[in-house]
């Protein structure tokens, strides 16, 4: 206590310690008071901080009216105390910005409101603000600046986003009044729709159907193609009897020459045997010469007729052939030509007829010219009777003539419709070659229509299931449509609506442990910052080590002078809280414990500052103002640890700042008592292991100097 007498007196009646040390008690307050005042809340004085506008903006047309984005903004700016703004030309602006007449400067460009205008364009514009600090005259003036811009684009955004959301709206009433439409088409789509279905299954059984009779069709084509080969076979067989028919004919011709000869001769006969009949009977030898005469002409004209009885039998048996080889081709023909050569068949059948009557009357011509040869007695004696019936002989030889002229005119007949049986048989050969080729390629592409059928039945099939989900889809449109329209129709949009799509997100800010301003912010770390810089203030107007007397031990050394010390600093520190509550009004959760942790943290930058320049003088001190760097740079007061280099980030721990920062944030913001009395606990730390160094030096000096004093 006598040593700690000494200091206060030593004090007290020493003016030059005195002073300082009365100045120093103010030394905490007017680093943390006067730091925090000029920052306590900077953003309540942007209204003076001079902030130039160009607007250069020429406005454009949007959906009819027109649109003036740069103007707006200017209003809005006008009426906002976000900075001191003014509003100059673009050369005037920029001048002034260069003179530091301005922070920064705001361009608002020529297409500015063209560009809000391209947001539906293939190739959509954003509007670009031109932002011009000059950092060189405040970069944080700057950086506020940013912010500031932040909330102009957004307020710019919401205006532009408003204007859309305006024509949108109109738009959908527009489009509401288009799906009606759309419903309605949409419900004549599905009516259409049912009926491509109802058709669509007709389709599908018509085509089913045709699928069944194309293979009947196929069968009935094979079996024409087959029958076409047969014709084809009867025709060549009808031209083989043709030809020999043809032959048969030829003999017949000639033959009928002869008979026509004969029966010319017959006739010439007649009358030479009427003009020579009255002289049969005086000239029977002449009688019996023209007996042997007529024998032999009879014998001739046997053998002519037994040769045309043949070539007829040749003919009837080619026109049999021939009849029954074109009954198919004759009920073809058109009905002309079926009369035509139905009579040519009839004309022939009569002449077989008469081709046997006459091989029969030769027969019996030859067999009365043999009697006639061996009865010629009978002859002479029955003259008489032959002289009284020449007349009547001589009219039938005439007749026979005539006969047989009649048949040589119907041969000829016969010649011109045979010729033109034969070119008919001919073409008709020809024309059954052509059908069956015909035939043959028709049934090859019967097997691609069965086959194309088959397919079609199945696209069909595929045809009627999509048509029924095409009904079912259109059906399902026509109703969502209808709904979309109600829906459409009942939007009733007003400024409210377009403020809320604008701006459809609010940001509730809802905070943990408000920090009002700046300057509470900061306040933990400037009135550390306050003490540690009177602790070390206080180092150099007051002796750390040399005694107002003798002290007689280390304790009463140290205790005299740490108590000296602690009271100064719990002074330095209350005036500092004082202050700070009571002139800047700065808020805390608990008073007593926030004046209970300033007195520690006080004490502990007292005890700090103590062993170092103590034991080592002014190094000392030196080191404490290094610590004080370190401390400033790493205890988080102002920007966060993990934001700083990871370098500097590991002597947070180590350093009586860092603790003290965040038992302040505890005591001043969060109201965490318990963060604020861990970091207590660990300034006490700190404090007791100065306080025990501090000890153990003035231990080691009083040994030195004071030791034999005291014991004298």
């Amino acid at each position: 206590m006598h040593l700690l007498k000494e200091e206060l007196r030593h004090i007290f009646t020493n003016r030059k310690i005195r002073v300082p040390i009365i100045a120093l008690l103010f030394i905490p307050v007017l680093y943390s008071g006067m730091f925090l005042w000029a920052f306590w809340d900077p953003y309540a004085h942007m209204d003076d901080l001079p902030v130039v506008i160009v607007n250069e903006d020429k406005g454009a047309s949007f959906e009819g009216e027109h649109l003036a984005l740069g103007d707006e903004l200017v209003d809005k700016l006008k009426d906002s105390d976000n900075f001191k703004f003014d509003f100059k030309s673009k050369k005037d602006a920029y001048k002034g910005l260069k003179n530091q007449d301005y922070y920064l400067l705001v361009e608002i460009p020529d297409n500015f409101s063209e560009n809000a205008t391209t947001l539906m364009d293939d190739e959509p514009k954003k509007l670009d603000l031109v932002y011009v600090p000059n950092e060189s005259y405040n970069f944080l003036a700057s950086q506020i600046g940013e912010t500031a811009m932040e909330k102009i684009k957004a307020s710019l955004s919401e205006k532009v986003t408003e204007t859309y959301a305006d024509t949108i709206f109109s738009k959908i009433t527009d489009m509401a009044d288009g799906i009606g439409q759309a419903s309605d088409g949409a419900g004549k789509l599905s009516d259409g729709s049912n009926e491509l279905k109802d058709g669509t299954a007709t389709l599908h059984e018509k085509l089913a159907e045709l699928a069944s009779k194309s293979i009947e069709f196929k069968e009935g084509m094979y079996t024409a193609n087959n029958g076409s080969k047969e014709l084809a076979s009867g025709l060549n067989t009808l031209n083989q009897g043709l030809a020999e028919l043809g032959k048969g004919h030829s003999t017949l011709t000639s033959l009928t020459g002869d008979l026509a000869a004969g029966s010319q001769g017959l006739a010439d006969g007649v009358s030479a045997a009427k003009a020579g009949i009255d002289q049969i009977n005086g000239n029977m030898p002449a009688l019996k010469n023209g007996a042997a005469s007529v024998e032999a002409g009879a014998k001739s004209l046997s053998e002519n007729l037994a040769q045309f009885q043949q070539g007829m039998q040749s003919v009837n048996a080619g026109m049999t052939q021939f009849k029954n080889s074109m009954n198919d081709v004759i009920a073809q023909m058109p009905p002309e030509k079926q009369k035509e050569v139905l009579t040519l068949f009839a004309s022939l059948d009569q002449l077989s007829k008469s081709s046997v009557e006459l091989s029969n009357g030769a027969n019996k011509l030859h067999g009365g010219a043999e009697q006639l040869n061996k009865g010629q007695e009978q002859l002479a004696a029955g003259i008489g009777q032959l002289a009284t019936r020449t007349p009547e002989l001589e009219a039938g030889a005439g007749k026979l003539a005539k006969g047989v002229k009649d048949f040589q005119a119907g041969m000829k007949t016969y010649d011109q419709k045979f010729a033109e049986a034969q070119n008919g048989a001919n073409k008709l050969v020809t024309g059954a070659g052509t059908l069956s080729g015909g035939l043959n390629q028709l049934a090859d592409g019967t097997d691609k229509i069965t086959s194309g059928a088959g397919q079609l039945e199945e696209g069909a099939k595929k045809i009627a299931d999509g048509t029924k989900e095409v009904s079912d889809g259109s059906k399902e449109l026509a109703d969502k449509l209808s709904e979309g329209a109600d829906e459409a129709t009942s939007v009733h949009a007003d400024d409210k609506t377009f403020n809320m799509m604008a701006s459809p997100v609010k940001v509730k800010n809802e905070k943990i442990n408000e920090v009002p301003n700046y300057g509470t912010g900061f306040a933990p770390y400037f009135i550390s910052l306050g003490l540690f810089v009177g602790a070390l203030l206080l180092s150099i107007v007051f002796p750390l080590k040399e005694p107002a007397a003798i002290p007689r031990n280390a304790w009463n050394w140290f205790t005299s002078k740490f108590t000296i010390l602690s009271a100064i600093g719990i002074v330095q520190g209350l005036i500092a809280a004082a202050v700070l509550i009571l002139g800047l009004g700065l808020e805390v959760k608990n008073i007593p414990l926030f004046l209970l942790f300033v007195i520690a943290t006080s004490i502990t930058f007292v005890a700090l500052i103590q062993f170092f320049v103590t034991a080592f003088g002014d190094p000392g001190r030196f080191i404490a103002i290094l610590i004080l760097i370190f401390q400033l740079t790493t205890s988080a007061g102002t920007f966060p640890l993990e934001v700083i280099p990871g370098f500097l980030q590991h002597f947070n721990a180590f350093l009586p700042m860092t603790y003290t920062v965040q038992g302040f944030k505890a005591v001043i913001s969060s109201g965490d008592y318990s963060v604020m009395w861990h970091n207590l606990f660990i300034l006490i730390g700190f404090m007791a292991i100065f306080m025990i160094g501090s000890l153990g030096y003035f231990k080691l000096m009083h040994k030195r100097q004071f030791k034999t004093l005291v014991q004298d």
